[in-house]
């Protein structure tokens, strides 16, 4: 994990506070389980996209070398049968 450091309001603080204590739960984990909802709703940018498709590539065998020329044919002859 990163460590980090943020000001929050003191309303932000106590209801923190509360909902920590409530939930038996730290104030980090709350914030860090907050945040991911946050991120997950919002649209991935390009940069990011091109990453993760990097992370997949070379990946997988297929035991055909001309599939990045053949694609097409194979996919007809795939959907064909």
């Amino acid at each position: 994990m990163v460590r980090t450091q943020i000001q929050l309001t003191e309303d932000q603080a106590n209801r923190l506070k509360e909902l920590a204590h409530g939930s038996r739960e730290s104030i980090a984990a709350i914030i860090r389980k907050a945040l991911d909802q946050y991120l997950s709703k919002q649209e991935p940018n390009r940069g990011s996209l091109y990453r993760q498709a990097m992370t997949v590539i070379g990946k997988y065998q297929a035991g055909t070398h001309d599939i990045s020329l053949e694609h097409d044919r194979y996919l007809e002859e795939e959907f064909r049968s």
